[in-house]
């Protein structure tokens, strides 16, 4: 899997002609080491995207189809998280590099995709999983969702650039807004208070991270020019960050009374507020997407950043289901249920491309164009 998640993030293969004389081939623990050694940063958008689609499915009733994925989401994870720990062993030159460089947030993706799936396991049944994989994400999110800034604020390695920002950025807000997510499931199903504390105060906070990021993308994308080659994929986190942000209060609203520390009213409007932005960006970030296929004629082809469409195409899925069911809105349910059947094919495309790309020969990376390393140039 660690290859087939290498693959669209850049590397180039040499070209033909005669090679100097040299030891035999790699054999496969060295074409492994070799992949694990490139591991994109955002390696595990692959687990959380699959995650929140196994979730959409749980809603929409096809428990079968939702424990596939469940599985293939877990399988995925339990194979990348050590390759991380093994890249920043074994590689941490470069593993550090890319702690300080433009996709350095894409490493939230392993607090996230964490939380994505305890909140899946929450109801479920599987409590003490989820409260594991909970802790995990928690922990994750603090030492990255504060590492990262620090980071990049300290280092004096980095030239300084505007052009560095990138759609991956949201994903800070994403890694607190997956805390909150994972901590309102599962005080669903518990009792107590620390659950829904947790869940309020990092929604909270991921509500002024997508504040602060927004306005920092927008005035990126507004202030620079924008290469069709440049602009990835990694801008859909723009919607997939709001919707979020509309899951937790959904899921708070469930609880008992007095435990979310918000008023239900509160909850709802912030919901519908979230949920209204993130409808309105849909169309915008269709249209970029022609612009830089059908107009400026980039090939579309399987890269890594395909998994940062999934995400957000699964989470406004099933946010449209969940909230209508939480206000009645009948519409509102019946366009999730559908949107959640087009998640899940969106998923099967890209899982495909994914395995195909496999069997794919490498191409070298034509001159003007970038890996969807999240960079909008």
């Amino acid at each position: 899997m660690t290859k087939i998640i290498r693959r669209g993030i850049g590397e180039r293969t040499p070209g033909p002609g005669p090679r100097p004389p040299g030891p035999r081939a790699p054999g496969h623990r060295a074409a492994v080491s070799a992949a694990v050694a490139d591991l994109n940063p955002g390696a595990l958008a692959f687990a959380m995207g699959t995650g929140i689609v196994s979730t959409a499915l749980y809603a929409n009733g096809a428990r079968t189809a939702s424990a596939v994925l469940l599985w293939v989401a877990l399988a995925g994870f339990a194979v990348l998280v050590p390759a991380y720990g093994w890249r920043l062993l074994r590689r941490r030159e470069r593993f550090v590099a890319d702690f300080l460089g433009p996709r350095a947030f894409a490493f939230l993706t392993l607090a996230i995709s964490s939380n994505v799936l305890a909140s899946r396991l929450a109801p479920d049944g599987h409590r003490a999983a989820a409260a594991a994989f909970l802790a995990f994400g928690a922990l994750g999110w603090v030492v990255l969702g504060y590492g990262i800034p620090l980071a990049l604020i300290t280092t004096l390695k980095r030239g300084p650039s505007f052009d560095q920002v990138n759609g991956t950025w949201f994903l800070w807000a994403v890694g607190s807004q997956s805390v909150a997510l994972a901590a309102a499931s599962l005080a669903r199903v518990t009792s107590g208070h620390v659950l829904p504390v947790l869940a309020v105060v990092c929604w909270a906070v991921g509500l002024m991270q997508y504040l602060l990021t927004s306005a920092i993308v927008l005035a990126r994308l507004l202030a620079r020019p924008v290469s069709p080659e440049g602009l990835m994929t990694s801008v859909w986190i723009f919607m997939g960050a709001a919707a979020i942000g509309v899951l937790v209060p959904v899921r708070l609203i469930a609880l008992p009374p007095g435990s979310a520390m918000l008023s239900r009213e509160l909850l709802v409007g912030s919901s519908v507020v979230l949920w209204s932005f993130s409808s309105w960006l849909i169309p915008l970030l269709l249209a970029l997407g022609v612009w830089r296929h059908a107009l400026r004629r980039i090939p579309l082809r399987y890269d890594l950043g395909w998994w940062n469409l999934v995400f957000p195409i699964g989470m406004y899925a099933v946010t449209t289901h969940e909230l209508g069911r939480a206000t009645g809105t009948s519409w509102m349910t019946s366009m999730g249920r559908w949107e959640i059947w087009v998640a899940a094919a969106f998923w099967a495309v890209v899982f495909a491309a994914m395995a195909g790309s496999r069997f794919r020969p490498c191409r070298p990376t034509p001159s003007g164009s970038a890996p969807d390393t999240g960079r909008i140039p």
